[in-house]
């Protein structure tokens, strides 16, 4: 089968033959890829931001947003069968440790991340269990939703930790509005009642955000923290989602959060530095935010059938994964996911 595999870190991915994945545990389920997200992490990955904390061993296949159809499943499954329409919860967990059994799964004492720190899903097939595979609804297709299992579980993770701070009359600041801020916007005016103020650098992109439902959209100029702070009387937001955590946005994300408000952190790359008498004696909270859980999943799925959040998209084949990435980088996607899409299996 095809794979889109790292071979060194700071070196593009190339597309190889590798030999297929086969079921041999009693809860895996074979899935042929329909669609594998790119999103920034992939590229953090190469850069090897990730090689300490993965410890993983090269070459291995990139892809951690990934939707597909079962091909078959091992002999304990049951909640899935051959032909199943499905999206991969990115975490593959045991079910047995106490996060498990809290629902708190993302946190899974024995957890593995595909794309990550094993084999993922840039390739024509992927191995993974039953406890990661939620079933579409019909109308769905892979390719719609894969970025979803991802960025879109992010941003819904991050939206339902906040939604107790959001409550009618507060204003939340979501700071980008690329392939994961253009999730969150919808997953906020989907579930919370909060003034939805969005800033990015890209004008089209807060044009997509006011379709999406922002209240107020701002330019990144280098003005908007101080616009920022004069629409809400000097006060700053109740909470902010920074969705990009790199190249100063971190610094201007807490500088937009009011006394006793948070920064939610969910884009990274780059450094948070406070001084301590700063958090202190504002009473502020910095919460850093990862996937999310296999209920989220499964709610936001929920939202996606009724419409209520929708992907932007931009397919390419799976061998134009460096261009993908050429588009990613140079910021040419605005406000849309770039999906890889293999080429189905006989």
């Amino acid at each position: 089968m095809k794979a889109v595999r790292v071979h060194a870190y700071g070196q593009r991915p190339s597309v190889d033959d590798v030999p297929e994945p086969t079921v041999s545990g009693p809860w895996d389920v074979l899935v042929e890829i329909g669609a594998a997200g790119l999103c920034r992490t992939d590229l953090h990955v190469i850069e090897g931001q990730w090689a300490d904390k993965a410890r993983v061993a090269l070459p291995y296949v990139l892809g951690h947003e990934n939707a597909g159809w079962v091909r078959e499943t091992a002999g304990a499954v049951t909640n899935v069968a051959p032909g199943d329409a499905v999206i991969l919860h990115p975490h593959v967990t045991c079910g047995l440790c106490r996060a498990c059994r809290s629902g708190d799964d993302v946190h899974c004492e024995r957890r593995q991340f595909p794309g990550i720190d094993r084999d993922g899903g840039m390739a024509q097939l992927l191995l993974t269990t039953a406890r990661c595979c939620v079933r579409l609804d019909d109308g769905l297709a892979p390719a719609d939703v894969a970025a979803l299992a991802d960025a879109g579980l992010t941003a819904y993770h991050a939206v339902r930790k906040a939604l107790p701070l959001l409550f009618p009359g507060t204003t939340c600041v979501v700071v980008g509005a690329g392939g994961l801020g253009h999730i969150g916007i919808q997953c906020l005016a989907a579930v919370s009642a909060a003034r939805i103020v969005v800033i990015d650098r890209n004008e089209e992109a807060l044009a997509l955000a006011k379709k999406l439902g922002a209240h107020e959209t701002v330019l990144a100029d280098g003005g908007h923290v101080d616009r920022v702070l004069a629409m809400t009387g000097g006060q700053g937001a109740h909470v902010v989602l920074d969705f990009v955590g790199e190249r100063g946005a971190e610094a201007e994300a807490w500088a937009m959060t009011r006394q006793a408000g948070s920064d939610f952190v969910i884009g990274y790359g780059g450094e948070i530095r406070i001084p301590t008498i700063d958090i202190i004696s504002s009473e502020r909270n910095v919460i850093g935010n990862l996937v999310g859980s296999f209920n989220d999943l499964a709610e936001l799925m929920s939202l996606t059938a009724e419409g209520r959040v929708t992907l932007h998209t931009r397919t390419y084949p799976l061998d134009a994964v460096n261009e993908a990435m050429d588009d990613l980088e140079a910021g040419h996607l605005a406000g849309a996911r770039a999906i890889l899409v293999p080429d189905r299996l006989s």
